[in-house]
């Protein structure tokens, strides 16, 4: 029994040495190398970069004339009620889970705001996801109205992200562009949009 022991420890000692101690790749933390986060693994969109288009679009809303005729409106007593609907991923990546996380930073942004009513993402979950399978490819604003009146929203924040790639030689340049816009649901009129946008390549 104790060879058993001892032959397992030193296999465990052995392994780990490989991992760390001799010119092998190794595992590590954020905590551990805060620049980390700031290197770019491959052409694809990660966590930073999708943060990065939201935090651009929050921003250009934050300071909007939507957002100060919603002030206006929440001062006279008439708190505007607002939607945020998925955003259409038009790329090839597989974001799908990551864009769902932001839009819920999004919609906090808004209720911290303190000057709009937002209807709770999750109470929207099964009417946006028959208005998912209902529409093509492309964001069909009248649906998207249609369900704002079912979920009694004035107004409907939604957008796309999608890219545009160039590849010569060895090299690749893939742009990415987050658009969104703010629809009044009523009159279908759009109070406020921003496009944000970012670069992404591999150069030899």
């Amino acid at each position: 029994m104790r060879r058993f022991v001892a032959v397992i420890s030193t296999a465990l000692a052995l392994s780990t040495l490989s991992l760390s101690g001799c010119g092998g790749p190794a595992f590590v933390r954020g905590s551990d190398n805060p620049e980390l986060d700031e290197y770019a693994m491959s052409t694809g969109l990660d966590k930073k970069d999708l943060e990065k288009l939201f935090d651009q679009n929050a921003k250009s809303l934050l300071d909007s004339g939507a957002m100060r005729r919603w002030k206006d409106m929440a001062r006279d007593g008439k708190e505007p009620t607002v939607a945020i609907f998925p955003v259409i991923n038009e790329t090839s990546e597989h974001i799908d889970s990551q864009l769902q996380a932001l839009l819920s930073k999004f919609e906090t942004q808004l209720v911290n705001s303190g000057y709009v009513t937002v209807i709770s993402y999750e109470r929207q979950r099964e009417l946006v996801d028959e208005l998912a399978k209902q529409q093509s490819a492309a964001f069909d604003p009248d649906k998207a109205a249609q369900l704002g009146k079912q979920l009694g929203a004035q107004y409907f924040v939604t957008g796309k992200v999608y890219d545009s790639a160039e590849k010569t030689g060895g090299e690749r340049r893939v742009q990415y562009f987050l658009f969104m816009q703010a629809v009044d649901v009523e009159t279908g009129a759009i109070r406020w949009q921003n496009e944000a946008n970012l670069t992404k390549g591999l150069i030899n």
